[in-house]
């Protein structure tokens, strides 16, 4: 199969339609061709390609930025002699002085397919300035690694913030590309948009279930975005981070498992299998220990649950990340009503919202498991109601 970069730089049709005009490039670490050269040193090698800027998004275009709100500078490129300019620093929008290093702007993201994955965020973000100005934007696409699944609670009006940009479901089931002409539409804007298609993407097919395995490297988008694991698990495992359990930063497994010093995980699982045994289906979870190197609980022995998709009893359809840990959240908080589950701190540029309501795009969820009497079967009538809405709009943006 070809990826967007690939497509783009094998078809000189395409690019001919650049002829004359000044080309921007938004890319991470994860930007590379087939045969692992980046993005921006590939467009260079063109003579029909005019680079005169390149943008990183969260953690930088080099990916060297860890955490939540560790922001990334403008720079210089040594080598192009470009402006570098950060989307994740002092602007998350790209400012005027920006915009006018350019005519189009080639957007090549690997996306995690979860819509608090801010690079969705930044898309819709160009889109805008792009339409208030009288720019293109091009998505040299790539694969959703988990396909087509939707899952989760959409996020509702005037929750939109850096980690939700629309109202979309957690695990929206589309690439880039087709986000992008879902925006045009939601937003009305009046943009040059195009799409350069991936050739040949099966998000269907097994092992894979979106990414190609056996064929192209993995690479991180982010720093612990370490492999396709992490990516099937992060739609339920990132809402660890709106909480005071580990989710793994520290360690080499991040946002595969969660814990802390102070968890039962034995009864945690016997009574998430008891309150729901078809949330957890897809996967295996295992009691695990570790020890976090960094952020929370550094240097203290944790209790935890690692979630396995990695081998034949992973069902692709079958897996619901985001209902499993909400689970574990559920089934904490019936066996220790006072635990402090919430973590209280300045999540993404919202300063008086509760991170874990910024995260889910409501406070739904917190409000479902901190309600003693709230039951399974309340949270699934109105994720599912979602969900549905969700498969029927995104229909007619598909492109594969």
């Amino acid at each position: 199969m070809q990826f967007g970069i690939d497509h783009f730089l094998a078809a000189p049709t395409l690019r001919a339609a650049l002829a004359g005009r000044r080309i921007a490039l938004l890319a991470h670490p994860a930007s590379v061709t087939a045969d692992l050269t980046h993005a921006v040193d590939a467009l260079a090698q063109f003579n029909d390609i005019k680079l005169t800027a390149a943008f990183g998004p969260q953690h930088g275009i080099k990916g060297d930025q860890q955490d939540n709100m560790m922001e990334s500078p403008d720079f210089i490129d040594p080598k192009y002699k470009i402006p570098v300019f950060s989307l994740y620093g002092e602007v998350r929008r790209p400012s005027a002085a920006m915009l006018e290093t350019f005519d189009v702007l080639l957007v090549d993201l690997q996306d995690l397919g979860c819509r608090i994955y801010t690079f969705i965020t930044s898309l819709a973000y160009v889109l805008e300035a792009a339409a208030q100005t009288g720019k293109a934007v091009w998505v040299l696409d790539r694969p959703n690694p988990v396909g087509r699944p939707v899952e989760g609670l959409s996020l509702r009006q005037g929750w939109e913030s850096f980690v939700g940009a629309a109202p979309m479901p957690m695990r929206h089931g589309m690439t880039m590309g087709e986000l992008g002409r879902w925006f045009v539409d939601r937003f009305k804007l009046d943009v040059e948009y195009q799409v350069i298609t991936m050739q040949a993407w099966q998000p269907e097919l097994a092992p894979g279930f979106g990414w190609p395995l056996g064929e192209r490297a993995w690479i991180n988008p982010s720093p612990n975005a370490p492999n396709l694991s992490m990516a099937r698990c992060y739609a339920g495992t990132v809402m660890l981070e709106g909480t005071t359990l580990s989710e793994g930063r520290g360690t080499t497994r991040p946002l595969e498992l969660f814990g802390a010093p102070d968890l039962d995980t034995t009864a945690l699982l016997k009574l998430m299998y008891q309150l729901a045994p078809d949330w957890l289906q897809g996967c295996r979870l295992r009691e695990c220990w570790f020890e976090p190197t960094f952020h929370k609980h550094v240097g203290k022995l944790c209790a935890g649950v690692q979630i396995h998709v990695e081998d034949t009893h992973y069902q692709h359809q079958r897996f619901k990340p985001w209902r499993m840990q909400a689970l574990a959240f559920k089934a904490l908080r019936l066996l220790q009503p006072d635990y402090p589950l919430w973590r209280n701190f300045p999540y993404e540029y919202e300063l008086d919202k509760l991170a874990i309501d910024v995260i889910n795009g409501s406070p739904l969820l917190r409000e479902w498991v901190d309600d003693p009497a709230a039951q399974v079967a309340d949270l699934e009538h109105l994720t599912n109601a979602d969900e549905q809405a969700w498969l029927e709009q995104r229909q007619a943006y598909l492109l594969y």
